[in-house]
């Protein structure tokens, strides 16, 4: 990932067609050492969302990554209680 991140050429802010990101594929997998090395860029937005509107605290949550939910936590950008295009928040979601 460090090798990949070091190329001019790589974004890892460019999202897919769903609007995934590389954050948010180290959120949905649970994948800490790249969420770090992610999360320690400047340009890296910890609170993005993709098409659906949901956040990646959001990904990592469903999916039991409790690391990569701290990590974001830590960031004053996260907000918990973001709704996703349906409404549902972490407090209202049917895990």
């Amino acid at each position: 990932m460090k090798i990949l991140l070091g190329r001019e050429e790589v974004d890892p802010c460019k999202p897919d067609n769903r609007g995934r990101t590389l954050l948010s594929f180290a959120a949905y997998y649970g994948s800490e050492g790249v969420a770090k090395i992610l999360l320690e860029r400047e340009e890296v937005n910890p609170d993005n969302l993709d098409h659906k509107g949901r956040t990646l605290l959001s990904l990592a949550a469903k999916r039991g990554h409790e690391g990569v939910a701290k990590m974001l936590l830590e960031w004053e950008e996260v907000n918990p209680g973001e709704p996703d295009n349906d409404g549902r928040t972490l407090e209202t979601r049917k895990w």
